[in-house]
């Protein structure tokens, strides 16, 4: 319903009020008109302004706030990532916490505590070095706390793999093109 409708429908039980008078119904459409318009405007403030809802401007206010962007693609992935980041807090530093926070992020790795005071990052399921490794690795180290050493650990195409992979060389030689999109296919 517009305000129009809402302003005449508050004022009628009044019976002082001319509804069809051409200077009052004009001026309760420009006030309505005005009220639909703040109403709009409000409606978007608070959807832009929870993280759940932002779809547009509100992500990127959400994102200013952090040194780093998330990595993600998306809306929906950029807010997941900006929750993840969000729920970080002083007894998130657990490996659980920071795995949630990591894969929250859309950054597909797993991080396993290898040693005292040291972290290896894998990459499960993303052969070689990971599409877009710079920012990933800067958000990860900014996500990590500090004093950890952290060593990062890429897979290949074992030879055990490649083996299950081609039946003969023939099929190797016609399905690869270059030893690097041999090496990071997925057995």
């Amino acid at each position: 319903m517009s305000y129009t409708r809402y302003l005449q429908d508050l004022l009628r039980p009044l019976g002082v009020y001319q509804m069809n008078a051409p200077f009052f119904a004009g001026e309760l459409h420009a006030q309505g008109a005005a009220l639909d318009l703040a109403e709009h405007a409000l409606e978007e403030v608070h959807r832009e302004s929870v993280l759940d809802t932002a779809s547009d401007w509100g992500l990127e206010r959400f994102a200013s706030l952090f040194a780093r962007r998330p990595a993600a693609q998306d809306a929906q992935s950029m807010a997941n990532a900006l929750a993840a980041l969000l729920r970080i807090s002083g007894d998130s530093f657990t490996p659980d916490a920071i795995q949630d926070t990591i894969t929250g992020c859309g950054i597909p790795a797993h991080v396993e505590e290898t040693g005292v005071g040291q972290v290896t990052v894998s990459f499960p399921g993303v052969p070689g070095v990971p599409e877009g490794f710079d920012q990933m690795k800067r958000l990860i180290e900014d996500i990590l706390p500090v004093h950890l050493d952290i060593r990062y650990a890429f897979w290949y195409l074992s030879w055990s793999g490649l083996e299950q992979k081609f039946p003969d060389w023939r099929a190797l030689e016609t399905n690869a093109s270059d030893w690097n999109a041999l090496e990071t296919s997925t057995a």
